[in-house]
């Protein structure tokens, strides 16, 4: 056997294979060159006149803002005013209120101090009293309860004229310089101190007890 193919006895298959594997080699395509990069978009520059109104939107906007945060903080800056001067008012209210308490605890005082001074100082300032207690108790035979320096004190001033109008005066440990104290027919008639103290006050619109001041 020949060692030279026959290639008139190849099949067609084997001749392409051949032809493929034998033939002459093909240069690659040329590759085809890549595209341009696209241009960049343009941005137009604003013009003067387009400055000038952003400008002016930008101080329109900062003020607007501005003025609304300019609102809010004078809001809250009155309300706390307005909060503060109520606080003030109710400081000043009870500051009077207690100014005119403690005036008037201090007048009271006064008050008290000056009575027992001119009980002490002028006891005869007691017949007033009595010629007073008795006027409310006309064409009664009284019975006058007194302190017992009291006692001796009216009886030197006004005994004879006591006497005579049926009336007795009554001497009473309890009570103290100053005090009065009647009774005719079933009545009695408290003209002490307190008594009289409290029914001034009243007539001024204040409610106090008589307290006396220590000596």
């Amino acid at each position: 056997m020949s060692d030279v193919t026959d290639v008139g006895k190849l099949t067609a298959w084997e001749r392409w294979e051949l032809a493929e594997f034998d033939g002459p080699t093909r240069k690659p395509a040329a590759a085809k060159p890549a595209p341009p990069p696209a241009p960049e978009p343009t941005v137009p520059m604003p013009t003067a006149a387009e400055v000038e109104r952003i400008y002016q939107q930008a101080q329109d906007d900062g003020f607007q803002t501005g003025y609304r945060e300019g609102q809010a903080k004078a809001r809250d800056e009155a309300a706390r005013l307005e909060r503060a001067a109520a606080k003030l008012d109710e400081a000043m209210a009870a500051l009077e209120s207690g100014v005119a308490d403690e005036l008037l605890r201090l007048a009271l005082e006064l008050a008290r101090q000056v009575v027992c001074r001119e009980i002490s100082a002028r006891p005869e300032t007691l017949l007033d009293v009595v010629r007073e207690a008795l006027g409310q108790l006309p064409h009664q035979h009284a019975s006058i309860y007194l302190n017992p320096d009291d006692a001796s004190l009216v009886r030197s001033y006004l005994g004879d004229q006591l006497s005579h109008a049926g009336h007795r005066i009554l001497e009473d440990a309890k009570l103290a310089r100053g005090d009065c104290a009647l009774e005719a027919g079933g009545s009695h008639l408290d003209a002490s101190v307190a008594t009289r103290w409290r029914r001034v006050l009243i007539s001024l619109g204040i409610d106090d007890a008589w307290t006396p001041p220590p000596a």
